[in-house]
């Protein structure tokens, strides 16, 4: 093994993705379960070079030759270097969350600082606060220790900054989050580092309480990746700014989830298989998603079960599809009603609500809902608004299918690289 990763679950890493991708070489996941095989691993040095995550950090500095200074302050190496049989061991996440920070503004100096979590993460976050200038950094955990809060003590802390380093709405348990929306009233800043989904529950309730300046760990994942790669190789990126960006914006494009609204025979279906092939994803279309579960035809489920019957089920397969990765989302004209829908669609991808003009819509075509022209009339009337307010772009549908599908790619591209 010259280059990878260890830790004891590695599911669902971007690690392997991300290096590969910046240096061309092969880097290995090796998931490591027990501390005793983490520890004769690190004895028997059979890499070049390795990061480390949860739970090995401090393992892997206890087992360093020498360690670099500020990962010995934080308590934890991230990433070891065998350079002749000597192990010398770093902290990129120090370095990647510090990026994230300044790329969006995050202006600590003065500020009270609330980070939820007690774990390693904690102090490599609370290292970065400090040194740019925090006037308190305050730690809150569900079993608060000497020196501790509460959640319930954090909502009147006073804090203007408030960082998330659990792992609280990650996926596959997304949907999870100690403070509510009020909360967050007031707050400058909010950043996870969970980067799976990219819009955990906390983001979106930071979204809702207006705080002006959100962000997931993605962009830091691949900072500290980017860091790790220029030890690894004992040399720097020419531009290593651009570099982050470019990597973040690819990781991205990879496994943000591309999901399409409007108005029933608006193009959804036709553009999204289109859109899922040029893109190299697995298409899903969320009626026929529910007539698989339900065992029969969306007319003989608004016969059975009528509109609220349908609706469930709806929002059953848009939490279930919504949460995973890289799948172009082909949804049903009104799932715009319940907004939980859009929520789940929107915590980890991007939403392009197609605007076909009204006279092109087809009345009737078995959707029960637009039977006639003054039905399919309202409906546009009264969902517009909502198509409008889910949408990260409006995609016009008014020329040729071709069109459509290069103005969608157009749109993505600018999605994908901005958060």
């Amino acid at each position: 093994m010259e280059y990878g990763l260890i830790g004891s679950r590695l599911g669902h890493s971007y690690s392997k993705i991300i290096h590969q991708r910046l240096c061309g070489y092969d880097y290995q996941l090796l998931a490591l379960p027990t501390e005793a095989e983490a520890r004769r691993f690190l004895e028997e040095r059979p890499f070049r070079a390795v990061n480390v995550t949860i739970p090995y950090k401090r393992l892997a500095m206890d087992a360093c030759d020498q360690v670099d200074p500020r990962a010995a302050a934080i308590g934890a190496v991230n990433t070891v270097v065998n350079r002749d049989g000597r192990l010398y061991g770093y902290n990129t996440d120090f370095m990647g969350f510090a990026h994230l920070c300044r790329s969006h503004g995050v202006d600590f100096r003065g500020r009270t600082v609330l980070i939820l979590g007690t774990g390693g993460t904690h102090n490599t976050v609370a290292a970065v606060a400090r040194d740019a200038g925090a006037a308190r950094v305050l730690t809150v955990s569900r079993k608060p220790g000497p020196g501790q809060l509460s959640y319930r003590e954090a909502a009147g802390a006073g804090g203007q900054i408030l960082i998330n380093t659990t792992p609280a709405g990650m996926y596959p348990d997304v949907g999870t989050c100690l403070l509510d929306t009020d909360a967050l009233r007031g707050m400058e800043a909010v950043l996870d580092v969970v980067y799976n989904p990219v819009r955990t529950e906390l983001l979106l309730r930071a979204g809702e309480a207006g705080v002006p300046v959100r962000a997931c760990g993605l962009e830091m994942l691949v900072a500290q990746a980017v860091y790790a790669a220029e030890y690894f190789l004992d040399t720097a990126f020419a531009d290593r700014e651009e570099t982050i960006r470019r990597g973040t914006a690819d990781l991205r494009r990879d496994i943000l989830n591309v999901s399409l609204v409007g108005m029933p025979s608006s193009g959804k279906t036709t553009l999204g298989r289109l859109l899922a092939e040029k893109l190299g994803r697995t298409f899903v279309d969320l009626d026929e998603e529910i007539v698989r579960a339900a065992g029969r035809s969306i007319p003989d489920l608004f016969a059975a079960e009528g509109e609220a019957g349908f609706r469930r089920r709806e929002a059953e397969q848009a939490a279930r599809f919504g949460k995973e990765s890289g799948l172009l989302i082909s949804c049903g004209g009104g799932i715009v009603k319940n907004a939980a829908n859009i929520r789940a669609l929107r915590q980890n991808g991007v939403v392009l609500f197609i605007d076909r003009p009204l006279e092109e819509l087809t009345v009737g075509g078995g959707r029960p809902l637009s039977s006639s022209p003054e039905a399919l009339r309202q409906m546009e009337k009264e969902r517009r608004p909502f198509y409008l307010g889910a949408a990260d772009a409006v995609i016009p549908n008014d020329g040729t299918v071709q069109q459509a599908v290069s103005r969608a790619l157009d749109a993505l591209e600018d999605l994908f690289a901005h958060e």
